[in-house]
């Protein structure tokens, strides 16, 4: 009894010494911030820094948002050097995380002041390219988590996009927008449920087919690029689903153009994860499904199919991932390139990760992917000294960022991409 007590208390240690350990690292990281913002920012910030609330024809306008450069870059380095104190003397604590997140948050406030200082910026604008930039981010954390739910790792989310980007812009060509559309999440659907009977009928390793998917959908989609889009452009050529305001609320200063002056896959993306979450959280189905990530066995002991349970729910987190990829193309430019999802499927994962699981998570992750997606595409505009192709990495460095030091100890289900065999 007593030498397990000694080890508990031994591992207390470690995991006290550990979490302090964390603070610290963590209070450094802001003091540094704190610096920098003072000697990068700050000494080269001179005049107001405008943000346009409103656009020329909204029918309720708002003043501009005036921030003098100066004084806030000197307080956000005094908020940064706080937090970062706090972490120094106040070491261990739960909110390493959350210190951390709103130091970023400030940090990246700062930021666009400093890019902003003289000029003027339409805040409005930028949020509401958020939002779109967003959709095939949380459209593809959705496809994880329904997939994760009953404890399938989807790695080839990239793929099911790419692929359904590719099927929208094709049958878009030939039949039209809603038809490019639908054939768009068929494909998905399609894919998901050939991922289904490789990993739960053959109990093949759940990544390698993942990645068998994504580098057959690639070099299936470049090919056809290369060879047939390059000489029958009509193929390329789909209409684009334009934005539809919604009636009064469209209007709303800030809030309207957000939310309600939108295209179809914003509306579509938010009904999804709004639906996706009551079923998994309010339903009976879906807590049979969250049993079959959890405990496969306990769930088939009563009476649950989790084979069936696994091939529908993969099969339909293939079908929200045709329907994101779909964006790319009948949500965008109309016409598909060679690899133009770009990685949102992976960064997908990381917003159903730093989401823990849960729909609405993961689409309040995609709105930070999204807001440093559309804050390279703005800041270009603005002639900031920064170079492109740093600009262009924003998305992935804040990826990293998120994952490696936002998301402290997220659980995923218990089964997580382990096969499972009935006895």
């Amino acid at each position: 009894m007593t030498d397990l007590t000694n080890t508990g208390a031994t591992q207390g240690e470690k995991i006290d010494t550990g979490q302090q350990r964390q603070a610290r690292i963590t209070g450094g990281v802001l003091l540094g911030l704190a610096v920098f913002t003072v000697f990068v920012f700050g000494f080269d910030a001179a005049g107001d820094a405008t943000f346009r609330l409103s656009r020329p024809r909204d029918p309720f306008a708002l003043p501009n948002l005036v921030v003098p450069s100066g004084p806030f870059l000197y307080i956000a380095a005094a908020v940064l050097a706080f937090l970062g104190a706090r972490q120094f003397v106040r070491g261990g604590t739960r909110w390493t995380a959350l210190s951390l997140g709103i130091g970023l948050a400030v940090l990246v406030a700062a930021f666009l002041v400093w890019a902003t200082a003289g000029k003027a910026f339409s805040l409005t604008g930028m949020l509401q390219a958020t939002m779109v930039r967003a959709v095939p981010i949380a459209l593809g954390g959705l496809a994880g988590v329904l997939c994760e739910r009953v404890a399938v790792i989807n790695i080839a989310i990239e793929g099911m996009l790419l692929a359904g980007a590719f099927t929208g812009a094709l049958m878009g060509s030939l039949i039209g927008g809603w038809g490019g559309l639908l054939s768009a999440v068929v494909i998905g659907g399609l894919f998901g449920f050939i991922l289904a009977a490789l990993v739960v009928t053959y109990r093949m390793d759940q990544i390698i087919a993942g990645v068998v998917i994504n580098l057959f959908v690639l070099g299936l989609t470049s090919y056809v690029t290369s060879q047939v889009f390059a000489e029958h452009r009509f193929l390329n050529n789909a209409p684009v689903f334009r934005a539809w305001k919604v009636p009064v609320l469209g209007d709303l200063p800030v809030i309207g153009p957000v939310f309600f002056n939108q295209n179809i896959f914003v509306y579509g993306a938010l009904v999804l994860v709004a639906t996706a979450t009551y079923y998994l959280f309010h339903t009976r189905s879906g807590l049979r499904a969250r049993s079959v990530g959890e405990h496969p066995r306990a769930a088939d002991t009563l009476g649950i199919n989790v084979y069936r349970t696994r091939y529908i729910h993969v099969t339909l987190g293939g079908m929200v991932a045709g329907f994101g990829g779909a964006w790319f193309t009948l949500g965008s430019v109309g016409r598909f390139d060679e690899n133009m999802t770009g990685g949102r499927g992976f960064i997908g994962l990381a917003a159903m990760i730093f989401g823990r699981w849960h729909p609405v998570g993961a689409l309040m992750a995609a709105l930070v992917f999204g807001f440093a997606d559309s804050l390279q595409q703005k800041l270009a505009l603005l002639n900031t000294p920064i170079p492109s192709e740093f600009l262009a990495m924003s998305p992935y460095i804040a990826t990293i960022i998120v994952v490696a030091g936002l998301i402290g100890r997220a659980r995923a289900p218990a089964a997580d991409g382990k096969p499972y065999v009935k006895e």
